[in-house]
């Protein structure tokens, strides 16, 4: 991936120049948390990534504005569940001061004094946004001085927050968070020290095709689990059951296979795996050989000489890319594969980072947060750059970048 993606202007470098003091600063944050039925936030890492962006600009002297999205909301009807209202009150317990939730804010029509904070609701329920109004993002740039990306998680979509403000505020910058993101991901496989193992697991190829492919043409190892490696499997001529698998995209993933052989990469198989005749946390599992699987067997999980061979791999890695946990480790007794790689990763020397959701709770039930180089907060956006593609959100910043640059 070509350096002058990463040329953008960072929040850092503003702050450290004495740039934000008395300034109007607009963070696009992403603190779509996941709620249950009371209204009461589950998981808040999100929240804790974005602390500090807010807290460089609070101590910098800015008047802080921050957005985000949370949910599917239809633009202009609002309704409570869409609210940024928990979200407000947890960022309030967190720093310790009033945090005020605005509505209605695209028109102005509200004070923020230097070193306050005020969050703006939900950024979706504003008509034009997910279609990048340019109307409604010359309306948001006007509020502020000083624009921040720091919603990686929202990268690879062109919406007015992520995308219109950056391109008509004054001046544009990425935010911490979305900096760090794209520098690990810039090391991960820009520049990744060898051997480059990727693991990618999911239930269905389809799903993951293109990243599977942008990464065979540059991993050494590429490590498949779930539905996904059951299609490969297949693609070997392997019994897999009743499992979950995609028989039409076998010869996908030959080429894929043969793609990585012809210049010396692999995918490795696993020489055994974990059944069951039904997906329930009473089912009992089985370790089977690879060609042994019978005709009503669901395969599960890698067995325990798979994952031994594979943590050695990964115990020898340069770079660890890691989306997608190779079972159904929710239960279990099908959860002793990705235990094993979650801990060979931990213990790895290797530069490592990890994204998508199911990777993350995986993570999160086997304690390793603290021992995974970097881990992605964006799902799609981590996805999409796996896959090579250019993120809207990170290329108007490195346009904003260059504007700067040519006036100098």
């Amino acid at each position: 991936m070509p350096e002058t993606l990463f040329n953008v202007k960072r929040l850092t470098d503003l702050a450290a120049a004495g740039q934000l003091k008395g300034k109007r600063v607009l963070i696009r944050a992403d603190l779509n948390v996941p709620q249950d039925d009371t209204g009461k936030i589950t998981e808040e890492t999100r929240i804790r990534a974005s602390m500090p962006a807010i807290q460089l600009c609070l101590d910098a002297g800015a008047a802080v504005m921050v957005t985000s999205h949370l949910g599917r909301p239809i633009e202009g009807q609002f309704k409570p569940e869409d609210s940024l209202a928990p979200v407000a009150h947890r960022i309030a317990e967190l720093l310790n001061r009033k945090v005020a939730l605005i509505s209605g804010w695209v028109d102005g029509g509200f004070e923020v004094m230097p070193g306050e904070l005020v969050l703006l609701e939900n950024c979706r329920l504003n008509i034009g946004e997910k279609k990048n109004s340019e109307v409604l993002a010359k309306k948001i740039a006007a509020l502020c001085d000083i624009y921040v990306n720091d919603a990686f998680g929202t990268a690879h979509r062109a919406e007015a927050t992520t995308y219109g403000v950056a391109q008509f505020a004054p001046v544009a910058c990425a935010g911490p968070l979305m900096a760090a993101e794209l520098d690990a991901l810039s090391r991960a496989l820009a520049n990744p020290k060898r051997p480059l193992v990727a693991i990618v697991a999911g239930s269905k190829v389809s799903s993951k095709l293109t990243i599977l492919k942008s990464l065979a043409s540059k991993v050494d190892q590429l490590i498949v689990g779930g539905g996904i490696a059951n299609t490969f499997l297949l693609a070997k001529g392997l019994p897999i059951g009743k499992s979950l698998a995609e028989p039409a995209l076998v010869q996908e993933a030959r080429d894929i296979m043969a793609m990585m052989e012809k210049r010396g990469a692999h995918v490795p198989m696993p020489e055994d795996v974990v059944v069951a005749n039904e997906l329930s946390p009473l089912a009992r599992a089985n370790r089977v050989a690879a060609n042994e699987v019978a005709a009503d067997d669901m395969i599960l999980d890698i067995g325990p000489k798979a994952a031994a061979k594979l943590s050695i791999m990964l115990a020898n890695a340069g770079t660890i890319v890691w989306n997608g946990p190779l079972g159904v480790f929710e239960i279990d007794q099908f959860g002793g594969g990705t235990k094993m790689l979650a801990a060979a990763i931990a213990h790895s020397p290797a530069f490592s980072i990890a994204g998508g959701g199911d990777t993350l709770a995986a993570i999160a039930k086997y304690g390793i947060e603290k021992q995974v180089s970097y881990i992605s907060t964006g799902g799609g956006a981590f996805l999409e750059f796996l896959e090579g593609k250019t993120l809207p959100a990170f290329a108007v910043l490195v346009e904003r970048a260059k504007e700067v640059n040519t006036k100098k």
